[in-house]
C-alpha cells in the first residue's frame, strides 16, 4: 500500500535509480545519512522544510503520479507540484462549466456542499454535548441559521451564512477543549495555539482535496460556493468545506485534550503562534491515523477510509453535473 511521506527538515531529493533518495541537512547545513524511498510505495510528498531538487527529479516524478505540497516556514501552504492530468474528460470539463455559469445550478450545488459541511460542524457539537459541555444554545443558533439556506437566492448571501455560522460554530470550541482558549478565529497570522491548529490542519485537508480532485475529471479552478480566482484551486475549497470537521477539527480536539501536544510544542511570536517541529510532526501523525481510519460505507457496503471519501465526493459532483445522479454530500451517520 502506498504511503505519503513528510519531509520536515530541508534536504536534497533526487532520483536513485528507481528510488527516490532524501538527504536531510541539519541546523549547521551538514548532510545526513540519505533516506531511500522506493518510489512504488510513494502515494504523495509534504516537504515543510527548504527542498533541493532538480528537473530530472521532477520529470521522474510527474511520470510516477506523485505530487509534491509545498509549506513555507510560517506553515502556510504556497503550492503543489502535480503530475500532468492522467484522467481528462472535454465532456466533464464543459458539464462543468454549464453549471457554474448557470445561476440556479451553481446555487443548488453550492447550497448542498454547505449543507453537508453544517450537518458535519452540528455533528461535531451534538458529540460533545451528550458528552456534558453544555453546546445546546450554540448547536440552536447554527440550525437557525441552517434554516434560511432555502431562500438564499445569491452566492453572496449564502457565504454570508457560511461566515455566520463558522463564527458560531469557532465559539463552541471554548466549551469543548480543555486547557486551550481560542479567543476568535485569527489567521495569517494566528494569533494562538488553537488558530495554529486549524490554519496548519485546514491547509492539511485543502491539499488532501486537491489531490483527490486531481485523481478525478473535475477540473480544479472551477468552482461553487468560493469564487474562482486566479492562482488557486477553488474547487479544493469548496471540498474542504465538507472535511475540515470530519478530519481536521476533530483531531484537533483529539491532540488537545488527549494532551498530545502542550504549550511546549508552539513558538511565540510577535503577534503569531507557530507549530515547533515536534508538535507538526505530532499534528500530522494524528492527521495521517485520521485519514486512514474507516467507516462502513452504506452504499458501498464494505470499510472505506476517510481519505479515500473525499475521492468518492468528487465522483458525486461528476454524476450531478452530468445529471446522472443527484448530488447527495458527506454527512456523518456514524
Amino acid at each position: 500500500m502506498k504511503k505519503t511521506y513528510y519531509l520536515f527538515n530541508p534536504g536534497q531529493l533526487s532520483r536513485k535509480d528507481n528510488t527516490l533518495k532524501f538527504t536531510a541537512f541539519d541546523k549547521e547545513g551538514m548532510e545526513q545519512k540519505p533516506r531511500y524511498l522506493p518510489v512504488e510505495n510513494v502515494d504523495e510528498l509534504y516537504a515543510f522544510g527548504a527542498l533541493d531538487a532538480n528537473s530530472a527529479l521532477y520529470n521522474f516524478l510527474g511520470k510516477q503520479q506523485v505530487p509534491v505540497h509545498f509549506f513555507d516556514y510560517y506553515e502556510n501552504y504556497t503550492g503543489s507540484f502535480m503530475p500532468r492530468d492522467a484522467l481528462i474528460s472535454g465532456k466533464v470539463l464543459m458539464a462543468q462549466a454549464r453549471c457554474y455559469d448557470n445561476n440556479q445550478k451553481r446555487l443548488t450545488v453550492a447550497r448542498l456542499i454547505l449543507d453537508g459541511a453544517v450537518h458535519n460542524m452540528l455533528k461535531n457539537l451534538k458529540y460533545y454535548d451528550n458528552r456534558g459541555k453544555d453546546l445546546q444554545p450554540i448547536i440552536e443558533l447554527i440550525e437557525g441559521y441552517h434554516a434560511n439556506f432555502e431562500s438564499v437566492k445569491k452566492i453572496e448571501e449564502l457565504m454570508g451564512l457560511e461566515g455566520n455560522i463558522r463564527k458560531t460554530y469557532y465559539e463552541g470550541f471554548e466549551l469543548i477543549l480543555n486547557d486551550f482558549s481560542m479567543n476568535g478565529r485569527s489567521m495569517r497570522p494566528p494569533q494562538n495555539e488553537v488558530n495554529a491548529l486549524i490554519s496548519f490542519g485546514n491547509m492539511m485537508c485543502y491539499s488532501q482535496c486537491i489531490r483527490a480532485i486531481h485523481q478525478t475529471q473535475l477540473n480544479p479552478t472551477i468552482s461553487f460556493l468560493h469564487a474562482p480566482g486566479e492562482r488557486r484551486y477553488s474547487l479544493a475549497l469548496d471540498v474542504a468545506e465538507i472535511f475540515k470537521p470530519i478530519l481536521v477539527d476533530r483531531v484537533i480536539f483529539k491532540v488537545l485534550n488527549k494532551k498530545m501536544l502542550s504549550d511546549k510544542d508552539f513558538e511565540p511570536g510577535i503577534n503569531k503562534v507557530l507549530l515547533k517541529e515536534g508538535g507538526k510532526k505530532t499534528f500530522v501523525q494524528a492527521f495521517e491515523n485520521r485519514l486512514t481510519e474507516t467507516i462502513q460505507h452504506r452504499s458501498l457496503n464494505r470499510a472505506v477510509s476517510y481519505k479515500h471519501l473525499i475521492k468518492l465526493e468528487c465522483y458525486k459532483i461528476i454524476k450531478h453535473i452530468l445529471e446522472i445522479e443527484e448530488y447527495k454530500p458527506l454527512k456523518m451517520y456514524w
